[in-house]
Order: structure tokens, then C-alpha cells, then sequence
């Protein structure tokens, strides 16, 4: 069994045009691409380009409210339940046209204007409505924990509450989102953390600390990492969610027995 890679071209390629990533992926040997939003885009659009490059969209987030007013998903902010679930379905639309199986519903920021309890509930309710919407179309909707040093505030703050939360749930279309880099900066412990919640992650993200650089530019010691996945039988896909430090195919040398090249 080989490790499957997707190119996350939010982050690589960014010397180029967002449409032109796609080709830059498959040239160098990538079979899936994920990114962070495709509503700027028709979805024929980028349906042309993941089909003239034999690529499979791997995953992409639902609409996360403004992020440039410093808003970093809607889905545990009370008073915002209808945007969240317009932007759900926005995104189930998006998913059905792209053959896409995954998406990625972001917390939100600690609102303090309500207590903790308060928001946990709104966040409770809001994934279990997401996650029914999504199951007649067979997607599978994702929550992952980003670390306080990135995103301060962000409301999903460890592998263990959302684990908790999934398990709450108990919904087969709700799953984690397991972001390597961000469980590194959070809670250390990595071969731990995926062991203790490998039966809920569908979906693994990289990158490598301190920088969020490459794989093989770091404190992580990514070879024990993809070896352990293998030996664990993973076959889902990896998002490289990592920021160059260098020219994207410049920084994929680590890559080269995965990708074929």
C-alpha cells in the first residue's frame, strides 16, 4: 500500500493564478487537490480543470463567514444557525458538482459574550443538522482542532473535544479531521493521538512545525510518521497544507516516492 497525497493549493503553487494550480499539482505527480474555498469559482469551472488533469477533489471547507473581518467559521455562534445552514448546503451543492466526498466545517472564535456551555450547544446542534444534511449525498462532514498559537480563540481547541463531540453525536456522516501539524502545537503526543482516535479520522493533514513548512523541514520526524500510517493501514488522503519554504516542486523532495517521481 502507498500513501496518497493531495496537494493543498491554497497553500502550494501560490505563484500562480488559482486556477492554474491544478495542472502544477498533476505535473508534479499529485492525483488529488483540496483547498480552503471554491465560492469565488462556478463549480464547472473547476470541475473542467480537475477533469483535464485526471485529479480527484479530495476536500474543501464549507463558507466560514468573513475572514476578513477575523471570522473563522460560523458553525458554534449563536444568533448565526441560518447563515451556517445556508452555507452548508451552499456547500453540499459545490461538493455534488465536484465529486467531492469531504468537507470541512470550521468552529468559529470564542464568542464571550455567551458562556462556554452556551456555545458548545450551539456548535452540538448546528453539526448534527450539517451532518444529516450531507449524508443523503454521501459526504462526510469534518471537524478539526486548530492550535491557540495560529488562531487564537478558535473554538474546537483539542483532538479530545472534538472526539467527544463526535462521539456525542453518534451521527456516521461526522467525522475529525486529523491536522498533524495543529496536533503537534496543541497536544503533542502524535502516534498517541491518532491511535487513541483512528476508528473517527477520515482525513489527515500536514505540515511541519516551527514554520508550517514541508515535511522534511522541521521538528517532526515525518518518515516514523508516513511509515506509522502505513503500517497502520491509513488509505485516506493526506492534505500537504504546508507553506513552502521555497518553491512549491522545490519542496517536494520527501514526496518523490509517493508521487512517482
Amino acid at each position: 500500500m502507498s500513501l496518497k497525497f493531495a496537494a493543498n493549493i491554497s497553500f502550494l503553487y501560490q505563484d500562480l493564478p488559482f486556477l492554474d494550480r491544478f495542472a502544477a499539482a498533476a505535473d508534479d505527480g499529485f492525483k488529488g487537490v483540496e483547498y480552503l474555498f471554491p465560492y469565488d469559482f462556478d463549480p464547472a469551472e473547476i470541475k473542467d480543470h480537475l477533469e483535464q488533469n485526471n485529479l480527484e477533489q479530495v476536500l474543501f471547507n464549507v463558507r466560514a463567514g468573513d475572514f476578513a473581518k477575523g471570522e473563522r467559521g460560523l458553525a458554534s455562534l449563536t444568533g448565526r444557525e441560518a447563515e451556517f445552514q445556508a452555507t452548508v448546503h451552499q456547500a453540499i451543492e459545490y461538493a455534488e458538482a465536484l465529486g467531492c466526498t469531504r468537507l470541512h466545517v470550521m468552529a468559529g472564535i470564542r464568542d464571550t459574550t455567551v458562556t462556554h456551555d452556551t456555545q458548545l450547544a450551539v456548535y452540538r446542534h448546528n453539526l448534527r443538522i450539517a451532518a444529516a444534511a450531507a449524508e443523503p449525498s454521501g459526504i462526510t462532514i469534518l471537524i478539526e482542532p486548530i492550535n491557540s498559537k495560529d488562531m487564537p480563540g478558535y473554538f474546537l481547541e483539542s483532538v479530545s473535544m472534538a472526539a467527544t463531540l463526535i462521539e456525542e453525536i453518534n451521527h456516521p456522516s461526522l467525522r475529525l479531521q486529523f491536522d498533524i501539524y495543529h496536533v503537534q502545537k496543541t497536544d503533542g503526543d502524535i502516534i498517541r493521538q491518532f491511535t487513541n482516535f483512528a476508528p473517527l479520522i477520515r482525513h489527515i493533514q500536514i505540515a511541519n512545525p516551527p514554520d508550517r513548512s514541508e515535511p522534511d523541514n522541521g521538528e517532526i520526524n515525518y518518515p516514523y510518521i508516513f511509515d506509522f500510517l502505513e503500517s497502520e493501514g491509513y488509505d485516506g488522503w493526506i492534505g500537504c497544507e504546508y507553506t513552502p519554504s521555497s518553491g512549491t516542486t522545490e519542496t517536494l523532495g520527501w514526496a518523490r516516492e509517493y508521487l512517482g517521481r
